[in-house]
């Protein structure tokens, strides 16, 4: 062991200075995300007419990817991870802008561009991307007095902000708003303007309500579930119920042979009725332990780069885990966002593979010298 640790190699470097506890978890969450598409992919597949493997296949190929993408990108030095930043906000900036002049509607949005065999959505990919680069333009403004990088982290978040409601994409708004928000707080900025930000936020909500029908309706559901159609709701509400503590056991469950979206949006309430409270518990504070242990890692960290960018990636990993969650349990408004590394989505899983990439780089432990 005393040799391994003085091998200098790429692999042998990147081994012993990397988070292999987070590492580990994720890994965990990915084998999890495999175990789920055996339970609840086949059934919505025969739903649908097509072949029961359909599904399994292409994520199992997209979790295998995941897991590379992953290990590369948590190999990159926080230099280099800003160049892959900024190149990657460029291209998903192009392409989010694209979706409204070629992109495939579904379901009234067009957030995605068709290719063989599968389509991208190109705004999960913009989600990381522009944590990192907000993150270094906020922080280079700390650092050169005269240099207006804040300005413009928000003259980008503003043109993503247009970009998401043009698709409409309020799910993935809301998660990036959070995430800016998030960085401005801890990057100093007063609390007046984080306060008048979140006024923006809730009276955008309001303003959301009153004029678009798609989110008033669920809203609405949310609130009165007798009073309009909840029959996702009342499913998945319906499978954690028969789950129980143990669950009914694997490809057990029945409720996922009529819930539509069972292998994506609503996979947590498969794998409460087929493995059980307990289990559910357990995921839960397998994302827990992931946000709160790449915040423990900042607490020795003095780059405002590296503070700036993890917070705000991790914000949004934990962010997104709960939206996902808490609507399958019915206590917030339903909202198409998938659990990260479980719910059925190539896009998905190969931007939160980048996402979790990028926070094992700027966590890895770095003696003096070492490539900023």
């Amino acid at each position: 062991m005393a040799a391994s640790r003085t091998d200098t190699s790429l692999l042998g470097r990147w081994w012993w200075s990397v988070d292999r506890l987070t590492l580990i978890a994720i890994a965990g969450l990915i084998g999890f995300g495999y175990v789920m598409m055996l339970a609840a992919s086949p059934s919505v597949a025969a739903r649908i007419g097509e072949a029961q493997d359909l599904f399994l296949f292409k994520q199992v190929a997209f979790l295998a990817a995941g897991f590379v993408v992953v290990v590369g990108v948590s190999m990159l030095s926080p230099r280099n991870v800003r160049r892959a930043a900024v190149l990657g906000c460029m291209i998903a900036l192009g392409l989010t802008a694209m979706t409204l002049l070629i992109g495939t509607e579904i379901k009234g949005a067009r957030r995605w561009i068709s290719l063989p065999g599968f389509a991208i959505q190109p705004s999960e990919f913009l989600k990381p991307s522009f944590a990192v680069v907000a993150a270094w333009l906020i922080a280079e403004s700390k650092r050169r007095r005269h240099f207006p990088g804040t300005l413009i982290a928000c003259a980008l978040f503003a043109i993503i902000l247009v970009l998401l409601n043009a698709q409409p994409d309020i799910g993935m708004l809301t998660v990036v708003s959070a995430v800016f928000l998030t960085q401005l707080f801890v990057g100093g900025l007063n609390l007046g303007w984080i306060g008048a930000g979140l006024v923006g936020m809730v009276l955008g909500g309001f303003g959301l309500y009153a004029w678009d029908a798609h989110v008033r309706t669920r809203v609405l559901r949310f609130l009165h579930p007798t009073a309009d159609n909840s029959y996702q709701i009342d499913k998945a509400l319906q499978a954690f119920g028969n789950g129980g503590l143990f669950g009914r056991g694997p490809g057990e469950g029945q409720v996922k042979d009529m819930l539509p979206d069972a292998h994506a949006d609503f996979v947590f309430a498969v794998a409460g009725e087929e493995f059980g409270f307990l289990v559910c518990l357990a995921v839960i504070s397998v994302f827990c332990f992931i946000v709160v242990r790449a915040l423990m890692r900042l607490l020795r960290e003095h780059d405002m780069f590296i503070i700036l960018a993890v917070s705000g990636l991790v914000t949004s990993f934990g962010l997104q885990a709960f939206v996902n969650m808490a609507s399958a349990l019915h206590l917030i408004p339903t909202k198409g966002m998938t659990l990260p590394f479980i719910s059925y989505g190539g896009s998905s899983v190969l931007a939160m593979a980048l996402e979790m990439g990028f926070v094992l780089a700027l966590t890895r432990a770095r003696t003096h010298g070492s490539p900023t």
